[in-house]
């Protein structure tokens, strides 16, 4: 059951619904670009679940290398870092280079990264593996969301968006349960090998299969702007990251959130007085960019510490399994991944404040569930309040980007990618971050366990589910707005 085969052939079924983007020639006006499309979610699906795949695995490297738990998290910090310095780059590179010549590129760095993690032989370089992994994924991602907002059919955005969502949202989600099955039998060495012949397929189809698509920009690159936002957001994601293992007021907290904060502030003001910024920051005059954003924020610092928890409650706490901790976030995983085409499709019918609203909902009933209920339940229960949240995000995430990106002139889609996708990276580290110092608070004041630590952080997920919930009252019906067709400022 937890052999390669058996994982090849689950995704198999996953991946033959990405045909429907080559025989659907009325949802995207050049079939170059559908089948651009396919490819490029194949190979940017591996890239994404590559972000929680080692999540599992991390109490084996421990063993292994015999490394601390403060240590062992650079496997997946080194993973975040990158990805979100590569994020803010993708502007520049989408304008540089043609979408050929650049996923081409990225899926080669992502293949060496992943062939390298697979025969490391010390933990340090593992983690420079994991680096040159994201720094391809990180380049890949954009790519998707650029190329479908600039093609799709206005009518047909939605539709489009849903298919991707199941690399940008599936594919994460389903990480742990996909190391669970593997390292019931195998080693850690197999979270990368079995990455290695889909990236290698994924190289072999882009260089046959993109097409040449003429590419004449030649912009300018912003090398000051990049050197001041990769140190904020190093400084910012580290200091998020050792909230967990060192004091609030130390300098590896707060003197690290404080450089990254003014780092950030100073590369966004250096931004308005560049010729050609790296981002072009006039993404945030559109407020329902603005607002779609935030509220993505709120609900992805949810879900992705929520595949944190888990795993810590199944293992840790209830003493189970890696197999039972990947098998509980199953079902939620196969709930995004089969309805997230539907909330495509929604989008492109119902207005997307009551989709948002009635995620927000379910989310938060699922959520409220498990900090009361489920922390002290079984495997099945457990599985099935996260099946419940899983159904309140799928009816949102899709929508929510959709939304933001739909609405901008299309000169100003790169950088609202890459501006949104940076926040999600951040949002990320935050929701993990966060959640980690709730239990071990929990735990310094004196409870047993972390149980009541765990339910703890459940109850943090809600309130972050409430503040999103508060700012979807500011969502406008989309189909009220129509796109500019020229950047504001």
């Amino acid at each position: 059951m937890g052999s390669p085969a058996f994982f090849c052939s689950r995704l198999s079924g996953i991946f033959k619904k990405l045909s429907l983007l080559r025989s659907g020639r009325r949802k995207l006006k050049d079939q170059r670009i559908a089948r651009s499309l396919v490819i490029m979610v194949f190979g940017t699906f591996f890239g994404l679940l590559c972000s929680t795949l080692m999540n599992t695995g991390l109490p084996q490297l421990m063993r292994v290398f015999s490394v601390s738990e403060g240590t062992v998290q650079w496997i997946i910090n080194a993973y975040m870092l990158t990805n979100a310095m590569m994020i803010p780059l993708s502007a520049y590179l989408i304008r540089r280079w043609s979408f050929r010549t650049l996923f081409i590129i990225a899926t080669v760095v992502f293949l060496v990264g992943t062939v390298g993690g697979a025969v490391a032989p010390t933990f340090w370089t593992v983690v420079i593996a994991r680096v040159v992994q994201a720094a391809g994924a990180g380049i890949m991602m954009p790519l998707v969301n650029v190329l479908a907002i600039r093609y799709a059919e206005p009518k047909k955005k939605g539709t489009i968006m849903g298919i991707i969502g199941l690399a940008f949202n599936f594919s994460p989600i389903i990480g742990p349960t996909v190391s669970g099955l593997i390292l019931d039998d195998l080693s850690w060495r197999w979270l990368f090998l079995v990455i290695v012949p889909f990236s290698v397929l994924t190289l072999v189809a882009a260089v046959i299969q993109l097409p040449r698509i003429p590419h004449n920009e030649n912009p300018h690159f912003d090398t000051r702007g990049m050197a001041i936002v990769s140190i904020g957001l190093w400084a910012l994601l580290m200091g998020l990251s050792n909230v967990s293992t060192s004091p609030f007021w130390t300098w590896q907290v707060l003197g690290l959130l404080v450089v990254g904060a003014v780092a950030l502030v100073i590369f966004y003001f250096s931004q308005r007085g560049v010729k050609a910024p790296l981002i072009n920051f006039s993404v945030m005059a559109y407020d329902q960019f603005v607002v779609a954003t935030l509220i993505n924020m709120l609900i992805v610092a949810t879900m992705f510490g929520n595949t944190i928890l888990l795993p810590l409650l199944v293992q840790n706490v209830q003493q189970k399994s890696a197999l039972v901790s990947g098998l509980v976030i199953l079902p939620g995983a196969l709930v995004t991944g089969f309805l997230s085409r539907l909330s495509g499709r929604l989008y492109d019918r119902l207005s997307v404040r009551r989709l948002v609203l009635f995620g927000l909902v379910v989310d938060g009933a699922g959520t409220l569930f498990q900090a009361t209920i489920g922390a002290a339940s079984g495997p099945v229960v457990l599985a099935l309040f996260q099946a419940v949240r899983q159904l309140g995000l799928v009816s949102m995430l899709i929508p929510l980007q959709t939304h933001a990106l739909g609405i901008l002139p299309f000169d100003l889609v790169p950088d609202g990618v890459a501006t949104f996708n940076t926040i999600r990276q951040v949002a990320a580290s935050l929701g993990t971050a966060v959640l980690f110092s709730v239990v071990g608070l929990m735990g310094e004041w004196g409870h047993p366990g972390t149980l009541f630590g765990i339910q703890a952080g459940f109850a943090t997920c809600f309130i972050f589910l409430v503040a999103a919930m508060m700012i979807a009252g500011r969502l406008k019906n989309q189909f009220k707005l129509g796109r500019p067709t020229v950047s504001a400022g």
